[in-house]
């Protein structure tokens, strides 16, 4: 199960308007700087652009997982965006992306964070959830779908 504290309502956006994986990894960075005092969005962007170039976090099936480690945080913070365009992302199956969950972790990542990062990976290769989180109206409706679990 997710933490409770891992996404909240404000980290949440329903139909954002991006024009490519650039501006999608932006926005991510802006919410997720918003969960820690000493992180700045451009600081955050780099990060997540720097694991990127290791290899896409595009999972496949229009789903991507953006994630970093970053100094200064002691647990695990989310932020997600359903777009209202899918954009390339480099994705296994090619598939552009309408639906992103950025992740940071602290510096000392554990195996707790990767597991984490596992059971978001397995949650979002359900079918059902993709079409409900698609179908959101609200940051309300996404997060009550995130923090949902079977």
């Amino acid at each position: 199960m997710l933490p409770p504290s891992l996404i909240t309502e404000p980290r949440a956006r329903c139909r954002v308007e991006v024009t490519s994986k650039k501006r999608l990894l932006e926005s991510l960075a802006e919410l997720l700087a918003t969960a820690c005092s000493q992180c700045s969005p451009a600081l955050v962007f780099d990060l997540l652009n720097e694991r990127e170039r290791l290899g896409s976090t595009g999972l496949g099936e229009g789903i991507a997982l953006p994630h970093a480690r970053i100094d200064g945080i002691d647990h695990a913070v989310g932020a997600f965006v359903q777009l209202t365009q899918a954009v390339s992302f480099d994705a296994p199956d090619d598939q552009p992306v309408d639906l992103a969950f950025g992740l940071l972790v602290p510096s000392e990542a554990t195996d707790a964070h990767l597991s984490l990062l596992a059971e978001l990976a397995e949650r979002f290769s359900d079918p059902q959830l993709r079409l409900a989180l698609r179908a959101a109206e609200s940051s309300s409706r996404l997060l009550d779908l995130l923090q949902q679990r079977d």
